[in-house]
């Protein structure tokens, strides 16, 4: 079963039938008015009559005495300059008015309350006995005493309590509510006074009862009043508004007809009058005092005034009382912020950071299971759906995130899948940290039987009319209907949401600052990684001009004194002459790594397969007497790169695949692994060069990637500096991708590399 038992859509005789009528319906532009008042509209600024309700007669007037007229037809100098100073200032602060209209020697006195509605000025005006207007120390001395109650109440429900029995107090209402609003606009009677049988506190009512529309006139206007359910709308003439000629807004208006809807579920009720103060918490509506009386009331400005005052010092005391519940609980959630920032300050990562707080992750909102995200890997805590069900929540959650957060107590009514796992994630809680990185934290809490006490059965009829259409009608009776609720978690507390939020600052502070330190450490890197290649190539090209000498002069030994030297002098310079060589290679070898490291990239697109097949031409040369057998299953890319060092990286592996290579039938492969897509900046493909040689221990895969390392004697497969594949990973990485290798003894190795260019062919 849903939670809120109301029925959207009604399927019959195989066709589906929208009844939302309630949301559809039209409130703010009724076109008619309550009867206790009469409505005036002026256009602006020549306050001439351009539309009137129909019951002018209430001030002694027909309406087409009214109509086209200045205002001053009929209200005094002293009247006009009243409003005309109000419509200059903040007229909210102002309104009511203490207006009078003289008829027949006799003064009326009426509230005028005056409000813009661009092109028009609306005036509405509700009689009353006496004149004047109460003043302020009165004001004050009715609502002192519960306004000091108020604030003094320890908890929020004695707070409702207070205002229910101060409100009734004032108007005499028969009953008088606290009414709740959860996030999915249902509602709860929290506090109740009342002189009738049939108690309404605890009952529990639909979010069709009070429709969005409905709710968003509350959050507009503080107080609204219906003296007489049974009245007969007043129509205002004309119809339209004659400067736009579209039905007038009457949406500030306090004498708005309400909707028929409303009026009908009042009579169902049995409520004959009735009033309502909006509370606002953060801009919202958190919840209405409702007024019921059965039969006719009628409540003076001056008494709406002081409840509505009322209304607004509730609104702003939600704050208070909110805070200071569950302090305890509130203590240790901060006390569990507290541990996140230690532990993750001192993590190599987020995820880390996150799996070493396991248990703190589901305490912090008192879940029973946790989900942690980090790119595509999840790491699942507690008891949670599968990780594949995971992936479509989150895949699912995503658009649905409001300022990086998202929550519910019942999945199931929104994602339909969670209805297979709602047993251990009905309620679920989501935070982004991240989006670029793909970080996020999900908690989870299982389903709880509940059993809701409804204010009637919350499933709306339906009336079908005697042309086939189709209508929801208010429910006929209020009594006491009990419903055992399904799919649905205990509610996420607003301390619980705050605390993630919160949560989610503090990860940011200290990935910010781990990111400050990494930086400060690249840019220290960076330096030395600098200072290194000067260094590498200043020493390297100095070095070469002495060991050119040694080199040189030990030849002139031979050439000059070869007849005086016996056999063991002459083995001695010539191992010399060798040793020069060889640190001259090493010089060299030394000298074009830094200079790799220095030499700006020229990026060009380069067809790949040609370049391999030069590659493999130029070492065929170099090497006529190595039979190799070389395969290359596709063609190869066209890449953006810089083709001399590319060059240069096909053709070191490929050597070092021919050189270390013992079988009498040898063999390399050259081809690539695609990418997950066509854009290679964003899914690279991977180029490999793999043999059939000798192969490389598992402990040396790394070890041979450091510069002048060599696993074999210095003569041993041809000799070589051990410098090559340094260079192969210097220009791997220079052009943003990475080398590895994989490998297994005597059977032959495979070396990976990436190069993050684009693809153009």
């Amino acid at each position: 079963m849903r939670l809120y038992g109301e029925f959207e859509k009604l399927r019959m005789s195989d066709e589906t039938i929208d009844l939302t009528n309630c949301d559809r319906e039209p409130i703010d532009i009724p076109g008619l008015i309550k009867p206790h008042g009469v409505l005036l509209v002026l256009q602006d600024p020549t306050l001439e009559i351009v539309q009137v309700s129909s019951n002018t007669q209430l001030v002694g007037r027909q309406p087409e005495e009214l109509l086209g007229k200045p205002l001053s037809d009929l209200l005094d100098a002293k009247e006009i300059n009243l409003i005309q100073q109000c419509l200059a200032e903040d007229f909210e602060s102002i309104n009511p008015l203490n207006l009078s209209i003289k008829r027949l020697n006799k003064s009326m006195y009426f509230d005028g309350i005056v409000h813009r509605m661009p092109p028009v000025i609306i005036i509405e005006l509700e009689q009353k006995k006496t004149k004047g207007k109460t003043g302020f120390f009165d004001f004050y001395q009715q609502v002192r005493g519960t306004i000091t109650r108020i604030q003094k109440a320890p908890t929020l429900l004695e707070m409702c309590q207070i205002v229910v029995k101060e409100v009734r107090r004032i108007t005499g209402f028969d009953r008088v509510m606290v009414y709740r609003f959860d996030q999915e606009g249902a509602g709860s009677v929290i506090a109740e006074d009342t002189n009738q049988e049939t108690p309404y506190l605890d009952l529990h009512y639909p979010p069709s009862d009070i429709p969005k529309q409905a709710r968003q006139l509350y959050t507009l206007n503080w107080l609204r009043l219906i003296p007489d359910a049974n009245y007969q709308p007043v129509p205002l003439i004309p119809e339209n508004n004659p400067l736009t000629n579209q039905p007038l807004d009457l949406s500030q208006s306090v004498l708005r007809s309400v909707s028929p809807i409303h009026l009908e579920y009042l009579k169902n009720m049995g409520v004959v009058a009735s009033m309502s103060i909006s509370l606002i918490h953060d801009q919202k509506l958190w919840g209405l005092i409702a007024c019921h009386h059965s039969s006719p009331k009628y409540v003076p400005y001056n008494i709406r005034t002081i409840c509505e005052f009322i209304g607004q010092v509730m609104s702003v005391e939600l704050v208070n009382k909110e805070a200071s519940e569950d302090s305890e609980y509130k203590m240790q959630l901060q006390l569990l912020q507290t541990q996140f920032v230690e532990a993750l300050s001192q993590a190599e990562n987020l995820l880390s950071g996150m799996v070493q707080l396991k248990s703190q992750l589901l305490n912090l909102v008192n879940a029973t299971g946790a989900v942690i995200c980090s790119g595509d890997q999840c790491i699942l805590v507690g008891e949670t759906p599968s990780e594949e069900e995971v992936h479509a929540l989150l895949h699912w959650v995503k658009p649905h995130l409001e300022q990086g957060l998202f929550e519910t107590r019942s999945l199931s009514k929104h994602y339909p899948a969670g209805e297979s796992f709602k047993a251990i994630a009905s309620g679920v809680l989501a935070l982004e940290i991240s989006r670029v990185h793909h970080n996020y934290i999900l908690w989870f809490r299982p389903e709880v039987l509940q059993t809701v006490n409804w204010g009637g059965n919350p499933n709306k009829p339906v009336e079908v009319f005697s042309d086939g259409s189709l209508r929801m009608s208010p429910r006929k009776s209020f009594e006491l209907w009990q419903e055992t609720v399904q799919g649905s978690a205990l509610p996420w507390k607003p301390c619980e949401i705050q605390a993630v939020a919160e949560l989610r600052s503090l990860i940011v502070g200290v990935v910010l600052r781990q990111a400050d330190k990494l930086a400060s450490m690249n840019f220290e890197l960076q330096r030395s990684n600098e200072e290194l290649d000067s260094f590498a190539y200043v020493a390297s090209h100095d070095l070469k001009e002495p060991l050119r000498g040694i080199h040189n002069y030990a030849n002139f030994l031979m050439e000059d004194y070869g007849e005086v030297l016996n056999e063991d002098g002459i083995g001695k310079l010539q191992t010399l002459v060798r040793l020069t060589q060889r640190m001259e290679d090493l010089i060299n070898s030394l000298l074009h790594f830094s200079r790799l490291g220095r030499a700006e990239l020229m990026r060009q697109p380069v067809n790949l397969d040609e370049l391999v097949q030069q590659v493999i031409m130029t070492l065929t040369i170099a090497r006529p007497h190595s039979e190799v057998e070389f395969r290359i299953p596709q063609p190869l890319p066209m890449v953006q790169c810089d083709r001399a060092q590319v060059n240069e990286l096909f053709s070191n592996l490929i050597s070092n695949a021919i050189k270390y290579n013992d079988k009498a039938h040898k063999w390399v492969e050259i081809g690539f692994v695609a990418g997950n897509g066509k854009n290679f900046y964003l899914h690279p493909p991977t180029f490999y060069v793999r043999d059939n040689g000798i192969g490389i221990a598992q402990e040396y895969l790394e070890r041979i990637f450091q510069i002048f390392r060599r696993l074999h004697g210095r003569d041993e497969f041809g000799g070589g500096t051990g410098a090559g594949l340094t260079i192969a990973r210097k220009i791997a990485e220079r052009h943003g991708g990475r080398i590895w290798v994989e490998s297994t003894p005597t059977e032959g190795s495979t070396f990976y590399f990436t190069l993050w260019g684009e693809a153009t062919a």
